[in-house]
């Protein structure tokens, strides 16, 4: 690839690149920027020269991604939102205060538990920060894939497990949440009941912990999230194991139990990327995470 032709992409080219990724053909990208099909259609050309890639295989259903594709509308991202972060710097510089979106990927228990106390003491530190929350559930990449993305500036993730930081990336743990047996509340032997889990829970995490107890029966229910795991326990349907942050606000319908010494934890931290780390908005929404958790 001739390096310099790349450098010469274009903030444009680079919208253009993004925009057919998201809509996934060129009619509808160019519908959503304002352009012609053809204009959409000549720019994406353009940026295949200068990268020196096919970046979309054209056909009848629209415009998919091939995998140099899906790198480069990442990195588009990744760049497109810099450029937002130089004029937000900028403007924090002359005027000493911080304004604009800033892009929180979060898995459910975290919006729901973590985030809600350091949004508001974010929000009244500096007005002008306009946060833009999404619910990511914590399969696959996770919330730290949106984050490598280009499509979110944090991520609150579970740090190991199935969503380890991507390459690239940079965090820190804010708190290390134990597990706990939870289980209707009363029942006199509620390691005997059939056992309720949900697809993100903690096979990943405590894995040789999980091994080793041998009163742990096969999940017998898998729900869709960990409020309905609650819910199915509370109107006494089983037993769950179940990380803290899960467990806030239990209904009085529900105990929790210790696990003992060796019980399993789980790490709950944020990402985000080199570049962004060190931009007012990130660093504004880490300092008050870590204050909440402390």
């Amino acid at each position: 690839m001739d390096t310099a032709r790349a450098a010469d992409l274009a903030p444009h080219e680079l919208r253009v690149l993004v925009a057919v990724d998201q809509e996934r053909g060129f009619t509808a990208a160019a519908r959503a920027l304002g352009l012609t099909q053809s204009a959409v259609s000549h720019s994406i050309r353009g940026t295949e020269r200068k990268v020196g890639a096919v970046l979309f295989e054209r056909g009848r259903k629209g415009a998919t991604p091939t995998p140099a594709g899906v790198a480069a509308a990442a990195h588009a991202r990744r760049v497109l939102r810099l450029l937002d972060a130089l004029v937000t710097e900028a403007r924090a510089a002359e005027r000493g205060e911080v304004t604009g979106p800033l892009r929180i990927a979060a898995f459910r228990s975290a919006v729901l538990h973590l985030l809600p106390a350091a949004l508001e003491r974010l929000t009244a530190r500096h007005p002008g920060i306009q946060p833009e929350v999404r619910v990511v559930r914590e399969l696959g990449a996770g919330t730290a894939g949106e984050v490598a993305e280009g499509r979110a500036d944090v991520g609150i993730a579970t740090l190991g497990g199935t969503s380890p930081v991507p390459a690239g990336l940079i965090g820190d743990v804010l708190v290390e949440e134990p597990y706990a047996l939870v289980h209707p509340a009363g029942h006199p032997d509620p390691r005997s009941l059939p056992l309720i889990d949900w697809h993100e829970n903690c096979g990943s995490y405590t894995r040789q912990w999980w091994g080793r107890q041998d009163w742990i029966p096969r999940a017998t229910v898998l729900a869709e999230d960990d409020g309905a795991v609650l819910a199915m326990v509370g109107n006494g349907h089983g037993m769950a194991i179940m990380p803290a942050l899960s467990l806030t606000g239990a209904p009085d319908s529900v105990e929790i139990a210790d696990l003992g010494a060796d019980r399993p934890t789980r790490s709950v931290g944020y990402v985000t990327t080199p570049e962004l780390a060190s931009s007012l908005p990130v660093r504004a929404l880490i300092r008050e995470l870590r204050a909440v958790r402390a």
